[in-house]
């Protein structure tokens, strides 16, 4: 799942009459790169939550045929990427947040699947089958990429023990914490404590359902030490911009 539904306050005005994951990076809109990279570990059934601009997420892969991602025909010589959408603009007014959006999704999801914003530029990260396998076999509740600290996160958001557990760090701890890189590994029993589908759109934030499954050794985590940007401004995406591609 590719969460895409924000508005996109800081990148205004770029985001006045795009949908931030929409705007481009080096060529190709931010959340090309990560459909790109799905389809590349085999991933093609995908789905995507829109809010604001949500309409033009979806015309905007209507236009992008198969070939585009480099994908292999099946028996019957097609193999489409598969894209479901979940428009809680439409549905709601308005986006859920993370937590309440993935839970308006699950009906579209499997058991196991990948989370990840729309919004963050990670070139060089590799969605492969066996990260999916290994977690799926296995009976925590999700797996998370933490990435070092940006310049804007200083303070991280979670720890990492020795034996790859993530951990809810309090303000005072010594221990070192990383930033979330937003990418991640579930299962549909994670989000339990929201009705299924969440029929009333309930706005429900992903952290603190993270914290409190951590604090249940249910978390585990890994340091993904390659590019990362968090384009969460206009400075961030020209930066991007300017820069010359090392992947």
């Amino acid at each position: 799942m590719i969460l895409a539904a924000g508005r996109g306050e800081r990148m205004r005005p770029l985001t006045d009459r795009t949908p931030k994951p929409l705007l481009a990076v080096r060529g190709k809109p931010l959340i090309e790169w990560h459909t790109d990279a799905l389809a590349h570990g085999g991933f093609t059934d995908l789905v995507i939550n829109t809010a604001w601009l949500g309409e033009q997420i979806p015309a905007h892969f209507s236009a992008v045929s198969s070939s585009h991602f480099g994908l292999q025909p099946n028996r019957d010589g097609r193999k489409q990427l598969s894209i479901s959408y979940s428009h809680e603009g439409v549905d709601f007014g308005g986006a859920l947040e993370t937590a309440g959006g993935i839970a308006r999704a699950l009906p579209l999801l499997g058991d196991v699947f990948w989370v990840l914003a729309g919004d963050v530029f990670v070139p060089g990260f590799e969605f492969t089958q066996a990260a999916a396998e290994r977690f799926a076999a296995g009976k925590l509740l999700a797996h998370v990429w933490l990435v070092p600290n940006p310049a804007h996160n200083p303070q991280g958001d979670f720890g990492l023990d020795a034996g790859g557990m993530a951990l809810n760090l309090g303000k005072d701890s010594e221990q070192p914490r990383f930033t979330y890189s937003t990418i991640g590994l579930y299962r549909r029993a994670f989000f339990n404590s929201l009705p299924f589908g969440n029929p009333h759109g309930l706005k429900t934030p992903l952290a603190p359902m993270l914290r409190a499954a951590m604090d249940n050794r249910q978390v585990s985590a890994e340091l993904y030490e390659g590019p990362w940007t968090d384009v969460g401004t206009p400075a961030r995406l020209d930066e991007l911009n300017q820069t010359t591609p090392t992947h």
